[in-house]
């Protein structure tokens, strides 16, 4: 699944001799999101929900299409589509469910969910309980992450 996933990428970006061709990229894509790529389905999420955005190629909106492809890979713990579904429900209105989504993704250290917690709370879509429990979270999710090999590595500039 790895291999179609990087093969379609060098299709979208016609890069490796390859011809851009958004249509293999997203024929392999499916391949690997198919064969469990969680990868292939942030993609998919990508060119789907945005067709015509920074990630987006042009192919027809199917909003509904890139969220399935989002929850498909956050089920599986994919932080990033975890944090798109929070985007996609904010941008829909959908404030409350918006931070539940980006819960679960500060909890495990992803800055950009705890951002956009602490700006819905400040905009008072979101309450200082839930964002205390984000910055806990976070917090916890970055001090499981520290190890000594790391703290090593980072003082000799690794």
């Amino acid at each position: 699944s790895r291999a179609k996933k990087v093969l379609g990428e060098q299709y979208y970006n016609g890069k490796l001799g390859l011809t851009k061709d958004v249509t293999r990229a997203i024929e392999l894509w499916t391949e690997a999101a198919e064969l469990g790529s969680v990868d292939a389905h942030l993609d998919l999420g990508y060119v789907y929900y945005q067709p015509h955005g920074p990630h987006g190629c042009g192919v027809e909106e199917d909003e509904p299409r890139g969220v399935r492809h989002w929850q498909e890979a956050a089920m599986k713990g994919h932080v990033f589509c975890r944090h798109n579904l929070g985007v996609a429900e904010f941008d829909n209105g959908n404030h409350e469910l918006a931070v539940q989504h980006w819960m679960i993704s500060a909890k495990v250290g992803f800055q950009r969910s705890l951002n956009g917690i602490k700006e819905m709370f400040v905009k008072g879509h979101a309450t200082k309980a839930q964002y205390a429990e984000a910055l806990r979270g976070f917090g916890d999710a970055a001090e499981e992450m520290k190890s000594h090999q790391r703290e090593e590595a980072k003082r000799l500039g690794v």
